[in-house]
């Protein structure tokens, strides 16, 4: 059989608000394949634009290992790719601009595009404008993708490998697919959709209802991401919380025991791996309390990622946030009781339609009372298809930058103050990168790579991406860390 296909990745990231609050990962993923052998030079090229979250960056991943084992190869250019698929994002609308300026991008440089992802739910906006796609297709239909790549670029024929009637690679010796990530961690996604009706979110309406993963599927893709030398796991979903909920936590077998699909068994099963997990997109429901006894001790990273949204009820309400403000604030004082050092990160939206100066400032009262660790804050804009649209009072887009600024740097006092805290302590650094000055740079388990703080290091000896050593803090500002290593 034909060696397997390596790959060296060019990404390069844009911020802008999202989902989240934090950020549009932009992912630039015009994948760069090696030199070309004998056996590989006629092989199609396809280049891939990929945007938005996290659980859109796994989605992209897949499609570019399904192409792979087909024996196509990724370039690095529009023009020498023969086809390019853009991953697109569609949540709110600098969402969908940034897409259909990257749509426009590849088709006035190459001009076959093939359209996936979130904003491929909204076809006629896409059709409007770029009538000449090759394939439109919403998100995880991986079939139309792969499906519209083979029209436009059949996969070439190998007589050798065709043969077997067996696929030419099945990821790497771990049984791996591409990753979009560095190799030391990745994103495990655990379910699609979401059951809530939030006034201001069109994730259900793009991607479904709750679809949850069995549980034995997510840990044996967990356990192969490990063997294969991932050091930490970032679990996402659109609701980590109800993972499980639509299988009514059906039992499946791993390692000769029997795990319900749960959040809880799932935490269990990801902490024998004995690496890095850290739980993003969790609501605040009562059964996350039986998750933080694991964090007290270390089985899974004390570290949870909660889209609060707000700390008024009136706005929370016209939200239809599932959470009420108050039963937030007793449920961390509680988490922190059995788990002191607990971080908690959460993403805020201010100038919501009706949002008076009186609930914005209730925001900050909740917010000077939480003392989150990390916060995102954004701006409403409103979201093409949400219910919130239909809310009379809108708030005025300068009004509502003045509150987010407000916000954030009340929060920058909140985290310098935590931060500050920290300085003489000693603490476990996943390192993540020797940037081209030389200084290596990394994160502590209170931080996750791209949307938290970064830990800069000096060391006495070279280190390298993907190490975990002891550093001791010697500095610290609102979002980062200087640290000595000491091990």
């Amino acid at each position: 059989m034909a060696a397997p296909l390596a790959s060296r990745q060019i990404t390069q990231y844009q911020n802008s608000p999202v989902a989240n609050g934090d950020k549009l990962r932009a992912r630039f993923a015009l994948l760069r394949a090696p030199a070309m052998s004998r056996s590989t030079s006629a092989a199609p090229k396809v280049g891939i634009v990929s945007l938005g979250c996290p659980k859109a960056l796994v989605d992209s991943e897949r499609i570019l290992t399904q192409l792979r084992t087909e024996g196509y190869v990724t370039s690095p250019s529009y023009d020498a790719a023969d086809v390019v698929i853009v991953n697109t994002c569609g949540f709110i609308d600098s969402a969908v601009q940034e897409s259909l300026d990257a749509i426009g991008e590849a088709m006035a440089e190459n001009g076959k595009v093939i359209v996936t992802g979130c904003l491929g739910a909204k076809k006629d906006v896409i059709l409007e404008k770029f009538p000449d796609v090759l394939s439109i297709s919403g998100p995880q239909n991986y079939e139309a993708v792969m499906k519209a790549v083979h029209f436009a670029v059949p996969p070439r024929h190998d007589p050798f490998v065709d043969l077997t009637h067996a696929p030419r690679i099945k990821g790497d010796k771990h049984g791996v697919g591409i990753k979009l990530t560095p190799k030391h961690y990745a994103y495990l996604k655990i379910s699609e959709g979401c059951n809530h009706k939030c006034s201001f979110c069109i994730i259900p309406s793009m991607r479904g209802l709750l679809d949850s993963r069995r549980i034995d599927e997510v840990l044996k893709e967990a356990e192969r991401l490990a063997r294969s030398g991932v050091k930490e796991l970032l679990v996402i979903s659109q609701d980590t919380s109800a993972y499980g909920v639509d299988r009514k936590y059906e039992a499946a077998m791993w390692r000769d025991r029997e795990w319900r699909t749960s959040m809880l068994d799932l935490c269990k099963g990801l902490a024998e791996l004995g690496i890095w997990v850290r739980l993003h997109y969790v609501y605040p429901y009562p059964h996350v309390d039986e998750i933080i006894p694991l964090m007290a001790e270390r089985k899974v990273l004390p570290y949870l990622d909660i889209p609060f949204q707000h700390g008024s009820p009136t706005v929370l309400k016209r939200m239809k946030r599932p959470a009420a403000a108050e039963n937030s604030l007793k449920r961390i004082a509680a988490w922190r009781a059995i788990c002191p050092d607990i971080t908690i990160r959460s993403t805020f939206i201010v100038g919501f339609p009706g949002e008076t100066e009186a609930e914005f400032e209730e925001l900050l009262a909740w917010q000077k009372e939480a003392k989150i660790d990390r916060a995102g804050c954004f701006a409403y804009s409103p979201v093409e298809g949400a219910t919130a649209n239909a809310l009379p009072d809108p708030v005025d887009a300068a009004v509502a930058e003045d509150r987010r600024k407000r916000f954030m740097q009340a929060q920058a006092r909140i985290s310098k103050a935590k931060l500050k805290k920290k300085i003489g302590q000693t603490l476990d650094v996943l390192v993540d990168e020797i940037d081209a000055d030389g200084i290596t740079i990394g994160r502590s388990w209170a931080d996750a790579p791209e949307i938290d703080g970064r830990v800069y290091l000096s060391a006495d000896r070279p280190l390298k991406p993907g190490q975990v050593v002891k550093a001791l803090v010697v500095q610290a500002d609102a979002h980062d860390l200087n640290a000595e290593v000491v091990d």
